[in-house]
């Protein structure tokens, strides 16, 4: 078995991306956009994190969180969100002899990427990652067009242009005759 070695520091800063088991074709976290965002508000609650940046698309999301001061457990966190959204979906999806002998979901991939962010620069590249994400994987023109992000706030924040990442403008003059 592998040895995965994560990086705990009490009170850090943290990027993470969680995948869905089966990818293709798989729009479940849209689908079920707000039973995500239920299950985030309700493990807050009892285990704050403050979210700086966070994209939802179909098979995956991308988020950068931070941790109250002295809090390391982010596993716990992720463990609860993942639990709670998975008690609250359809259980629709193939699973396999093992899993329903285990009686587990087959909704999650069981490890995810973590990154603790070391300094401002650090952070401002992976909060940039996220917002464009969807705009990289094709699913808008243009970052403000993807509903389920943070960009949209910070845009109301004055931390991002409303048209930041958007396709160059076009003079239509060049196309006159």
């Amino acid at each position: 078995m592998p040895n995965y070695r994560r990086v705990w520091r009490p009170g850090g800063t943290y990027f993470f991306t969680h995948t869905l088991r089966f990818r293709r074709g798989n729009d479940l976290l849209v689908r079920h956009i707000d039973t995500l965002r239920e299950a985030v508000r309700v493990v807050r609650q009892r285990h704050p994190f403050e979210i700086h940046g966070w994209v939802v698309l179909p098979d995956h999301f991308h988020c950068l969180i931070e941790l109250p001061q002295g809090e390391v457990d982010f596993a716990l966190r992720w463990r609860l969100i993942k639990m709670v959204f998975s008690r609250a979906v359809p259980a629709d999806e193939w699973r396999s002899k093992i899993l329903r002998d285990r009686r587990e979901r087959g909704i999650w991939q069981r490890r995810y990427w973590e990154h603790l962010v070391r300094d401002e620069k650090d952070f401002r590249r992976h909060l940039d990652y996220i917002h464009i994400n969807p705009l990289k994987h094709g699913l808008v023109p243009r970052v403000g067009d993807w509903p389920y992000s943070t960009f949209h706030r910070d845009v109301e924040r004055g931390l991002y242009p409303e048209d930041w990442a958007g396709p160059p403008e076009t003079d239509a003059s060049l196309y006159d005759d």
